[in-house]
This record gives structure tokens, sequence and C-alpha cells, in this order.
């Protein structure tokens, strides 16, 4: 199951990571974000040890949303090496989440 995160560990968890980093940004309301939950949930536990798969609650972490201008949800980030290499708004297959982090 992916982890949430908040502003406290994001910074650690995100761009400081040695892996390739997936961030989910939600929200609990969010129908879009309820269907792609159990995407997001498989491919933390199929990426294990490959890459790192971590959700966002918009609503208890604004200022992360705002910090990366997070205007719909679901919105997914990638983070390469403490850089963001994608971010795509939207429902996803699991191929395109892998795909968005090349793997």
């Amino acid at each position: 199951m992916a982890q949430i995160l908040t502003q406290a560990n994001f910074q650690k968890e995100v761009f400081e990571s040695d892996k390739p980093v997936l961030v989910d940004f939600f929200a609990t309301w969010c129908g879009p974000c309820k269907m792609m939950a159990p995407i997001v949930d498989e491919l933390a536990k199929e990426l294990d040890g490959e890459a790192k798969v971590f959700k966002v609650d918009i609503d208890q972490e604004e200022a992360l949303a705002t910090k990366f201008g997070i205007m719909s949800i679901p919105t997914f980030m990638v983070v390469k090496n403490g850089k963001i290499t994608a971010q795509e708004p939207g429902g996803r297959s699991k191929e395109d989440l892998k795909a968005m982090l090349a793997l």
C-alpha cells in the first residue's frame, strides 16, 4: 500500500530518495481518485525495491498542493534524483504510471 506523506516527511522521502518516486496527489472525496487507489496500491507492491510510491491528501497538505501547482486531481508526479521528471493530471492505467517512471 502506498504510504501517505505530509509536509514533514515529503522532502526526505521524495527529493532525497535513492529510487524513482511516484506521488499521487488525491482527495478522499474525489471519485476518480478512489478509482485510482487500488491501481496505485498494486503498483506500490509491484515496484517494491525498484521505486517508491506515495500519496498526498491535498486537503490535509494544501501547502504541498500549492507548491507543486496541483490544479486537478488525481495528479501524478515522478521525481528522480531530486528532480521532477513528469507531472500528469487525470486517471492513468498501471502501465501508464510505470511508463512515467521509465522503469
